[in-house]
């Protein structure tokens, strides 16, 4: 563990991190699905709706026996990356760390007690992203908003 993620977290979140659906995620890119792509993607599954690092695939790696390249976990994390099926996202201590995700646009809550994500719409950014338009004068064409607090089951348990 590189002490900015949590082991792996379960949830359900509509299969996310569900191998079949990572896998699959990877041949609708035309990415062919090598033995070790295979097995980065199982090692992203494993972690559910947790933020994970690249330290902490090689870790669990390690923890399983699996025999896998620092080198073969970062090339892989890139492609599922530019292919939408994880995110990076920036931690509030300026570490950053990936997710499984959807690959249309979207935010992200993250929970600073367990680390677990949830994948967030933004119908009512909108109208702030236009307001800021208009007090601007800048004509905005992208942005990226990561949330971080406490998830329910941490509220519940009081660990936040």
């Amino acid at each position: 563990m590189t002490g900015h993620s949590k082991p792996p977290a379960t949830s359900s979140r509509s299969g996310l991190a569900d191998p079949a659906r990572l896998q699959a995620a990877l041949e609708t890119a035309d990415l062919r699905l090598t033995g070790p792509r295979r097995t980065v993607v199982d090692l992203v599954a494993a972690r559910g709706t947790a933020h994970f690092s690249a330290a902490d695939l090689i870790g669990d790696a390690r923890l399983r026996g699996i025999h896998i390249g620092r080198a073969t976990i970062f090339r892989t994390l890139d492609l599922l990356q530019s292919s939408g099926i994880v995110e990076r996202i920036d931690l509030p201590d300026g570490d950053h760390a990936y997710v499984a995700c959807r690959p249309s646009h979207h935010h992200h809550v993250v929970c600073t007690s367990c680390g677990r994500s949830m994948d967030v719409g933004d119908r009512h950014l909108r109208v702030a992203i236009e307001a800021i338009e208009r007090a601007t004068g800048y004509r905005l064409d992208a942005h990226r908003l990561e949330l971080y607090g406490g998830c329910p089951a941490c509220q519940e348990g009081g660990r936040t």
